[in-house]
């Protein structure tokens, strides 16, 4: 059995490759051309490029999160799928790159954990059959050190089995969460973090100005597609916003950290709303004149929708916890402007923090921001509005004291 562990150690495997971040894009030639524009993984992408010519059948990619691994991913199933090995231009490469290829199969957590019913009906039950379209089967495993300890038994029953032309991909910020089983049976790609100062330099070689490439850089903690997202999105801060206005009015007193706390949450329910859009652009490609699906691509669409339906259950606990986050840093801001620090420091570059009389009541504050995001990051059946207001009556009394 390959039950989860909970001790930290090295990751080790077959095959480790090591990227240091660099500011400078690899020349490729034509095979693996979707990689050109993978920036600052030098290492990890000349390893994948290689290995889509003759792929070994599972790879973990490990890294911090906003280190390229899904980027990276994306291309590399791209390279995989396309009869060319990854043109960039052909309609395999464009169904990869959005993850929207026939062959292509993402597998997600639902809620904490991916759970063992999730791994027959997504993984097991489609590895062992033929591919919807000629070519080689993948499967992307999504933060999978959430593996429950019965969907890592189930999944290394496949990985000592393989079928033929099925490559697996587990990513995973944990990797050293993983089962030694697993590891064994896969080649492990090594993500280093990406600087601050790569992020900001990426940023405005793409044409974003320099204070805003700096504030989105330091708000992402270099996490370059979520920092991108900020630059370019009219909307990119809009959760900053709400985070300061909740903060101001949460000082009012309890009643109105209670309206507060509200607000949060009707914010996090609009951002959810919002995305039911995006659903009706991802299946467009499937469909035809008429709208209706086509046959070939059901159960494409099936996978979409399915995967559209836990994103939107996450959505709105995921955008509670951007407001918070941007609270507990607007927070910080204040605690360093109270003591002094310098104000390259800040991680609102473009916002002054107004200083407290003393660091004790903001300080509690953070706590209980930070408190609440960890409460909600544990437990998914909490009442995501019990455990806000309870944060902002916090923020309330230190406010008052």
């Amino acid at each position: 059995m390959c039950g989860r562990r909970s001790t930290r150690r090295s990751v080790t495997a077959t095959t480790t490759a090591t990227a240091e971040p660099s500011a400078r894009r690899v020349t490729l030639p034509a095979m693996g051309a979707v990689l050109d524009d993978v920036a600052g993984q030098e290492a990890a992408v000349a390893f994948l490029r290689r290995a889509a010519e003759r792929p070994h059948h599972a790879y973990v990619l490990a890294g911090p999160e906003g280190s390229g691994k899904s980027l990276v991913a994306r291309a590399f199933v791209a390279a995989l799928l396309c009869s060319r090995g990854g043109c960039g231009e052909c309609r395999d490469c464009h169904l990869a790159l959005r993850e929207h290829h026939p062959n292509e199969f993402v597998v997600e957590p639902e809620g904490r954990d991916i759970h063992i019913d999730t791994i027959r009906d997504e993984v097991w039950h489609h590895a062992y059959r033929t591919a919807p379209e000629p070519g080689r089967k993948v499967f992307i495993i999504r933060e999978a050190d959430r593996l429950s300890p019965a969907a890592a038994d189930t999944l290394l029953k496949v990985l000592e089995e393989p079928p033929l032309d099925t490559v697996f991909l587990l990513l995973s910020a944990r990797a050293q969460e993983l089962p030694d089983t697993i590891l064994s049976r896969c080649h492990v790609v090594v993500f280093a973090a990406l600087p601050e100062s790569f992020v900001v330099q990426s940023l405005e070689g793409e044409g974003v100005e320099r204070v805003r490439a700096q504030l989105v850089a330091r708000l992402s903690g270099g996490n370059l597609g979520r920092a991108r997202r900020m630059a370019t999105d009219p909307e990119g801060l809009a959760f900053r916003d709400v985070a300061a206005d909740a903060l101001d009015r949460a000082g009012a007193g309890p009643g109105a950290a209670l309206a507060a706390a509200a607000d949060v949450l009707d914010a996090a329910a609009a951002y959810k709303k919002g995305l039911r859009t995006e659903l009706d652009e991802e299946l467009a490609p499937f469909l035809d004149e008429k709208g209706r699906p086509e046959e070939a691509y059901r159960g494409a669409i099936r996978r979409i929708e399915v995967r559209f339906a836990r994103r939107e259950r996450r959505a709105e606990r995921d955008q509670v916890d951007r407001i918070l986050l941007a609270a507990s840093a607007l927070l910080r801001d204040r605690i360093a402007a109270t003591v002094r620090a310098s104000a390259d420091l800040r991680l609102n570059l473009d916002r002054d923090a107004e200083p407290a009389g003393g660091v004790g009541g903001l300080v509690a504050s953070l706590a209980a921001v930070e408190g609440a995001r960890a409460e909600l990051a544990d437990d998914v059946n909490r009442n995501a509005r019990l455990v806000v207001e309870q944060a902002f009556l916090v923020v309330a009394s230190a406010s008052a004291g």
